[in-house]
């Protein structure tokens, strides 16, 4: 089927590049890979907002999501920071997205007309094939520059 000049497979691409223009998804990618680049070391949001070029608070507040999702852990005081809990070669990109954005592509099953079973699905693959593409291979991309 082609809508709009482009084929389905097309337009699956195009979504999947969607996703990855959200911002809140492109600092979590670039906090874990400061993050990735020291796997041992705590690193304050501070060090990695001077680093990255961003605000400090939302460093602080990506770090909420992070951590949230389960892949750094956090410290408070003089030696705190954030680090990974899980090795980066064992992070998606479909698992950060989901760190990063919630329950996105979800539906309320009672008013979506049946369609948030679909949806789930549609979440689950769609997490999957961002999943093929880990965070030490983008920290590999990124070293070669």
């Amino acid at each position: 089927m082609e809508v709009l000049g482009r084929s389905e497979g097309e337009r699956g691409c195009d979504s999947l590049l969607d996703m990855a223009q959200s911002g809140r998804f492109q600092l979590s990618v670039r906090v874990l890979a400061v993050l990735a680049a020291a796997p041992d070391s705590m690193r304050t949001s501070t060090a990695i907002a001077e680093e990255l070029g961003e605000s400090a608070v939302m460093v602080r507040r990506t770090f909420l999501l992070l951590q949230k999702a389960g892949l750094i852990a956090q410290r408070k005081g003089p030696n705190g920071g954030a680090k990974l809990v899980v090795p980066a070669k064992e992070i998606g990109l479909g698992d950060v997205y989901g760190a990063a954005e919630g329950a996105w592509m979800s539906l309320d099953e009672e008013h979506s007309g049946g369609l948030g079973g679909l949806m789930k699905r549609v979440r689950k693959d769609a997490t999957a094939a961002m999943n093929v593409t880990t965070l030490a291979q983008v920290v590999k991309r990124m070293r070669k520059g």
